[in-house]
């Protein structure tokens, strides 16, 4: 059945808690109007973004007229267990991907679904199929057979050129209400959000557009009416917006959309490590290493402090974490790490992150 989405107390990281309304603090939660998932967001600390100066901004008017008619609504069913019981109903957000009827969200919209419809801007629905899901970036893929005078796709923007404090607009279906549309700016970058399976969706972008449930899955535009994000998660006190919401990057969104299109399925490089920070003297702590992964092959330990991967410093686990994330599963890299203030170096195939 569809529960109530889980809140996370704000207690230095947000970390997981009970259902929604309890505690006294700030909560994360889903921007999905009804479903089950559970998110962290901490804040990461890396070097400045590079801002695309040449281009000029839109008024909020011209990047509604612009892109409202590829944001679409999403309405998931799940039967209930039990004789006579009506199905269960959710409802998010998402945009139309490409002229072949993709359409992009958030993977907790359509997660344990049993039929799922898409509505356009001006009423038309369609029953959808789900292309691809991907737990660990929280996107999935959806196709419909509109019509083409109906699909008009969004433009992907490059979330690397974002800066704090420009301007943004959100468009989705907040409680229903489809085709709304809210503005504000880039609150902050580089945040890292938990994902539905509990890997890290990293360089998350921050917002004070208001968000609430029913907008998960629906674009952030940046002030050329391009696409920077996929709004997903909410920290609130009460439930509803108060202007601290987060996105997934468009460039995490490209990279995994274009692997649910061609096989229905993302692929993550694995290394099979708990980290934390190593205080002292920099570098990833390996804090956990799990039997049978390619960190446990390879001979590391819990207490070793990865310095170097492929000859390149690693000064926190962010870093280290963002350069696996930047392999494939399958590459071989090369770790650096000190055990007992003794320098070692070993190779290490990458494979795939399990679910």
């Amino acid at each position: 059945m569809w529960r109530p989405t889980p809140t996370l107390p704000l207690v230095a990281a947000l970390v997981a808690g009970a259902c929604i309304g309890a505690g006294g603090g700030a909560a994360t939660y889903a921007a999905l109007s009804s479903g089950n998932t559970k998110t962290v967001v901490h804040q990461v600390t890396v070097g400045d973004s590079g801002r695309d100066a040449s281009t000029s901004s839109l008024s909020v008017h011209d990047i509604y007229a612009l892109a409202h008619k590829g944001v679409v609504e999403i309405t998931v069913s799940e039967q209930s267990e039990g004789f006579g019981s009506r199905p269960q109903q959710g409802q998010g957000s998402g945009f139309v991907y490409d002229a072949d009827g993709h359409i992009v969200t958030n993977e907790h919209v359509v997660d344990g679904a049993d039929s799922v419809s898409v509505k356009f801007w001006n009423g038309a629905t369609y029953d959808a199929k789900v292309v691809g899901t991907d737990a660990s970036t929280d996107l999935a893929v959806l196709k419909v057979d509109a019509p083409d005078s109906l699909l008009e796709p969004l433009s992907l923007g490059d979330s690397s050129k974002v800066d704090v404090g420009d301007s943004v607009v959100a468009i989705g279906s907040p409680f229903g209400l489809e085709e709304t549309v809210t503005a504000g700016i880039v609150s902050a970058l580089h945040r890292q959000m938990t994902s539905p399976n509990g890997f890290a969706i990293d360089d998350s972008i921050q917002t004070d557009a208001a968000i609430n449930h029913g907008n998960s899955g629906g674009p952030l535009l940046n002030a050329q009416g391009k696409v920077i994000g996929v709004t997903a998660q909410i920290a609130s006190d009460s439930g509803g917006s108060d202007g601290v919401g987060f996105a997934i990057p468009s460039r995490t969104v490209r990279s995994i959309v274009s692997q649910l299109i061609a096989s229905g399925k993302a692929e993550h490089a694995f290394l099979g490590i708990g980290l934390e920070d190593a205080s002292a003297s920099g570098g990833a702590r390996v804090t956990q290493v799990r039997s049978g992964t390619p960190a446990d092959d390879a001979g590391l330990h819990a207490n070793d402090v990865i310095t170097r991967v492929d000859g390149k410093r690693i000064t926190s686990a962010d870093e280290l974490r963002a350069a696996i994330s930047a392999r494939q599963p399958g590459d071989t890299i090369a770790l650096t790490y000190t055990r007992n203030g003794n320098s070692h170096t070993v190779e290490v195939k990458l494979t795939s992150r399990p679910s």
